[in-house]
């Protein structure tokens, strides 16, 4: 089964489209085990709490038949095992990164376990970043410096990786073409914080599996990594 990691912004019933391939490995593993309907649980770690979570119900059930079991947190507090538990697929959104990974860092091994198993994952925002060995956090700057846009209220906070879930190599960042991010990967390539990310823009996601990387959506997949004279950038688009 395959890692599905969305930029961001697909959050209308519109967007069902983005989903429908993690539905549908979610219904394959269904069928596997003797059931028409897949499980799907949903985590959402938001300050927008409940709400936040219907609304990726609801983009989910747009996208075809499904059974949810929802997990709300508005940050805090570890999850139970109990909330991935005997599910076809395993749906966990965005919010503030930091909160969405300390929420589910006792959750690690389990969501490794049931991947390596045949479930599959689809991480929404930040629910991709997470989803990589290295999690950024939400700093603006690398070594003292502003490496991308800030918004007014933030302090300009250095940009720090702490270990992800380690679904996929490197590390992942989304929102990219939206907020400006690509200049803050590829300062931290270049300064050694991180060896390779990629990073994904709105309504764009990035399917890894068996047969290597594709991508749907309307966005690009941007590829930065080191190179002998500096740092390479690519894209992958659909």
């Amino acid at each position: 089964m395959s890692v599905h990691l969305l930029g961001g912004g697909a959050l209308e019933p519109s967007d069902a489209p983005l989903y429908a391939p993690f539905l549908e490995e979610s219904r394959a593993h269904a069928r596997a085990g003797g059931r028409t309907v897949p499980r799907v649980a949903i985590v959402s770690i938001h300050p927008g709490g409940p709400e936040r979570a219907e609304v990726l119900r609801r983009v989910l059930a747009a996208a075809g038949q499904v059974e949810t079991a929802v997990t709300s947190s508005r940050g805090g507090e570890e999850l139970s095992p109990g909330a991935i538990a005997g599910v076809d697929g395993i749906l966990v959104g965005g919010g503030i990164v930091e909160s969405v990974r300390a929420g589910l860092e006792s959750l690690f091994d389990e969501i490794r376990g049931q991947v390596a198993a045949g479930v599959p994952y689809l991480g929404v925002s930040a629910g991709a970043m997470v989803a990589a060995v290295g999690a950024l956090g939400g700093g603006t700057r690398v070594g003292g410096v502003t490496v991308c846009p800030e918004e007014p209220d933030e302090s300009g906070e250095q940009l720090e990786v702490e270990a992800g879930i380690g679904l996929v190599d490197g590390s992942i960042d989304v929102h990219v073409a939206q907020r400006g991010t690509l200049s803050r990967l590829v300062a931290a390539v270049e300064s050694g914080l991180i060896d390779s990310a990629l990073g994904i823009d709105e309504r764009t996601v990035l399917i890894a599996g068996d047969d290597g990387l594709r991508v749907e959506g309307s966005g690009s997949v941007w590829q930065v990594t080191r190179g002998s004279d500096g740092v390479v950038v690519s894209t992958i688009r659909a």
